[in-house]
């Protein structure tokens, strides 16, 4: 019998009150058509009715792969857990899912990714739950928010347990009766591979999750050919896990882009073809990051002024000393940028998304590099949660899982929020001060535990357009100006929060600011003109 359904019977498929688990990070691998014809069904039939979804990375995005918002309906979504949430400008409308959460019509949580995909192979070994360090004294922490995002998260899904001695988080195996994954091909046995996609992301672990508790597993695909003409060692989820195939030969590689081999490591692209960052105070600051870096690092990056990084290491020359990795999975090769992210061109190997986790949840890598939205007085960090504007940001991701035993970190991001700032005179230039200020007393949402980060002895950085800063014992200081800053006026005074100030400050090298290139070498630490970072 063939396993081949159009998506409007995969749907019917999901009963009420089902939990589903969904396979995608923003536009890249998500299985939208099943998620459309779900929606589609629950418009003309009201069923599926109070469904609860797994997301380990965000389904969906802003610009044009509605992904979760198929499903954002009140009475058709009751619960939702999502590693990250669609996000975009303040300027655009919120998504859907962003409205449901703020009127409390859905019970919302925002899981660390690795995290959930933990819960998903604890669920798939019919084990109790994840025992985890991950997350301690962050949102995740039940002591703080509990990972719910709105009232009616009151439901608790993780608690403080004592083990061995020590302290841990408990989050609770939750068990999905379907899965839904997404692949370039399968065979007429259902078996999937992999070949167009920019990740494998964690659809085998989402596959057992369901399979082994007696659920359905529906994957999407481009095509599907004859058995026996798939090679072994290319099936990434073997027929045995997959129940229906739905064929959508027009799904997205990912969002704006229907297919680009270099994504999926079927070429590789001259290194002339990636574009230089442009010239302004971002791509300032990126430089200054690509000063803490040594080589042969190997480098986790994010969202952000920081994913610029990899740009200036192809500018300087130094392509290839620091291997960049990423939660989806890349190693090595050139990280991509805007809709791309989370893809990269010319790496060395993609690995599964939920074994990449395992690497950055023991800190196996040598340094992070991040973004900030708010940072306090202990040094924490806020990535996830801005009230004001909520789905400019898409909640934490795997942030908490990279930064909890991370080695080094370097933050990067605006000392003020508003700012109009420009180059000038070999510095920087304040042409008008922000409204908003971004170190704080208290963050609004801990995504990152300064304290923690104190007392494990991680080195914390956090690099602005004015001034670097060190994250001590005792709290934040002040380690380097940039020319053209005030020191009293332009950070002190412009932090909510007291600054200590380094008896050796130091001056950001002027060469950071010239459009040409730096000079830069990771051989032996990342120095120029002397100065070493």
């Amino acid at each position: 019998m063939s396993k081949v359904v159009s998506a409007t019977h995969a749907a019917s498929l999901i009963k009420d009150g089902t939990v589903v688990s969904v396979s995608s990070s923003s536009g890249l691998g998500c299985p939208d058509a099943v998620l459309a014809a779900i929606g589609e069904r629950f418009d003309a039939e009201g069923h599926p009715k109070n469904i609860t979804t797994l997301h380990p990375i965000a389904a969906g995005d802003m610009y044009g792969i509605k992904g979760i918002d198929h499903l954002a309906k009140p009475g058709l979504l009751k619960r939702t857990l999502c590693g990250s949430y669609p996000s975009g400008p303040s300027s655009a409308e919120p998504p859907q899912i962003w409205k449901m959460i703020g009127d409390n019509s859905v019970a919302a949580y925002n899981v660390p990714s690795g995290i959930l995909f933990d819960m998903h192979r604890e669920a798939a070994a019919k084990r109790p739950g994840v025992l985890t360090k991950v997350g301690l004294d962050t949102f995740a922490d039940p002591r703080h928010q509990g990972c719910a995002m709105n009232a009616a998260a009151s439901e608790p899904i993780v608690s403080v347990q004592q083990f061995d001695g020590e302290e841990w988080l408990y989050f609770r195996s939750i068990v999905p009766q379907v899965s839904i994954i997404r692949a370039t091909t399968a065979d007429e046995r259902g078996n999937l591979t992999y070949e167009h996609e920019g990740a494998y992301l964690g659809g085998l672990e989402q596959a057992l999750a369901a399979r082994n508790n007696g659920g359905v597993v529906i994957a999407q695909v481009k095509r599907v050919v004859e058995n026996g003409t798939l090679k072994p060692h290319d099936v990434r989820v073997p027929g045995v896990l997959v129940d229906h195939i739905v064929v959508a030969p027009d799904q997205l590689q990912t969002t704006l882009t229907p297919y680009d081999p270099a994504i999926s490591g079927e070429i590789f692209r001259p290194l002339s073809t990636f574009r230089n960052a442009e010239m302004n105070v971002q791509k300032v600051i990126a430089r200054r990051v690509a000063m803490e870096l040594r080589d042969g690092m190997a480098v986790n990056i994010g969202f952000g002024i920081s994913a610029n990084v990899p740009r200036i290491l192809l500018e300087e020359g130094q392509h290839g000393k620091v291997t960049w990795v990423i939660e989806q999975g890349a190693v090595g090769g050139v990280p991509l940028l805007d809709f791309k992210f989370g893809c990269a061109s010319n790496a060395e190997a993609i690995m599964p998304s939920p074994h990449q986790f395992i690497y950055f949840q023991a800190g196996g890598f040598d340094a992070s590099l991040l973004s900030f939205l708010q940072i306090d007085r202990h040094g924490s960090v806020n990535v996830s949660k801005l009230s004001a504007r909520p789905h400019v940001t898409a909640g934490a991701g795997g942030f908490v899982d990279i930064t909890a035993r991370a080695r080094k970190i370097v933050f990067s991001g605006f000392f003020n929020a508003g700012a109009k700032l420009s180059l000038a005179d070999g510095g920087i230039r304040i042409d008008q001060e922000g409204k908003v200020k971004k170190i704080v007393s208290e963050v609004e949402h801990i995504s990152f535990s300064g304290r923690r980060a104190v007392a494990q002895g991680q080195d914390i950085t956090y690099v602005t357009e004015r001034c670097v800063m060190k994250l001590t014992p005792d709290g934040l200081m002040v380690t380097e100006l940039a020319p053209g800053i005030d020191l009293e006026r332009d950070v002190l005074a412009q932090s909510e929060t007291p600054l200590g100030v380094a008896n050796d400050l130091k001056v950001t090298p002027a060469a950071l600011y010239q459009d040409r290139p730096i000079g830069l070498s990771l051989d032996g630490g990342a120095s120029l003109g002397g100065v070493h970072g």
